[in-house]
């Protein structure tokens, strides 16, 4: 697909996923760098401010890969699969330690079903390609 030619519906799709995945990123990431886990001990504080920063690092990917998106199949299969496990760690650490409160559901429901919407219209993407005269 060269640069000239327009998007296909289900790029657009993929856009709109990773500028949201970025969104969360960029918000979650900073907000527990900020507030960390004060309330466990020093090593486990450090390991989530540390994760914090990985998370808030998805943000800049995803922008990127939203603005080359003609450039890139694997690494939407990637990004979406990052998002799934996050939510997929959320699942079980409610189910074994609980909910923290309801909020935490709103967070699972993007974790959960963004990844999918993704892979949905990348397979989408690839299809079209292929089947697309030259």
């Amino acid at each position: 697909m060269t640069d000239s030619t327009p998007l296909l519906l289900s790029q657009r799709v993929i856009q709109v996923c990773l500028f949201l995945l970025a969104a969360i990123a960029f918000l979650g990431g900073t907000l527990q760098m900020v507030l960390g886990q004060p309330e466990t001990t020093p090593a486990l504080d450090n390991v989530h401010r540390f994760l914090a920063g990985i998370y808030f690092s998805m943000g800049p990917i995803a922008i990127w890969v939203a603005a080359t998106i003609k450039r890139h199949n694997t690494l939407v299969f990637l990004l979406a699969f990052t998002a799934l496990m996050g939510g997929i760690g959320r699942l079980i650490s409610m189910s074994i330690v609980g909910l923290p409160d309801s909020r935490f559901l709103v967070y699972l429901i993007p974790e959960l079903s963004v990844p999918f919407i993704m892979i949905a219209a990348q397979v989408a993407t690839n299809r079209a390609q292929h089947t697309r005269p030259a």
